[in-house]
């Protein structure tokens, strides 16, 4: 048997209610926590400028005031991205691809794995780095919900599962004798 991606065994409930009654969830993931990197260093940076420019400059308490709500701003900016980050998964299921985002308005978008035609992979430096990849997925159709995928963990596992699945039903049992 190939390498198995560990499921998630923290899948909330709205990923089961998308799940139609014949299929069975085989791979649920999380985006790779690098899509935080950019809100934790603003949040950061701007602790770092207020507490500066607080300890340094001689400024207005109106001043201080402003400087410390505008990183109070980039601190719910980031506890937003974190639950952002914790509500949105992309599902993998007997039939089907999904991808449900969204923390107040919930999307599902989701393609047959019959339709995809060609899926490949791409990790830049930086996704080598930090252990995650972006999925290119190709079907018959022009307009597809599904073209990019950002920021998947262990992308090689990933793609190796999903391609078992799509080509499941091509196997004809060659050299099984």
């Amino acid at each position: 048997m190939g390498i198995r991606v560990v499921p998630n065994e923290t899948v909330p409930s709205s990923i089961y209610r998308v799940l139609l009654p014949h299929e069975r969830r085989v791979i649920t993931v999380r985006f790779h926590p690098a899509v935080l990197i950019k809100p934790v260093a603003l949040a950061l940076a701007g602790l770092a400028v207020a507490g500066l420019l607080s300890t340094i400059a001689r400024l207005s308490g109106t001043v201080l005031l402003v400087i410390w709500l505008a990183w109070l701003i980039l601190l719910i900016r980031l506890l937003f991205a974190i639950l952002v980050w914790l509500e949105d998964y992309f599902v993998v299921t007997s039939q089907r691809l999904l991808l449900a985002t969204g923390l107040i308005r919930k999307s599902v978008n989701m393609m047959p794995l019959t339709k995809v035609t060609d899926m490949r992979f791409e990790r830049s430096a930086t996704g080598r780095l930090l252990g995650y990849g972006t999925f290119i997925v190709e079907s018959a159709g022009q307009d597809q919900a599904l073209r990019k995928i950002d920021h998947l963990p262990y992308p090689e596992q990933l793609y190796l599962e999903v391609c078992g699945l799509i080509f499941k039903d091509t196997d004809t049992g060659a050299g099984d004798d």
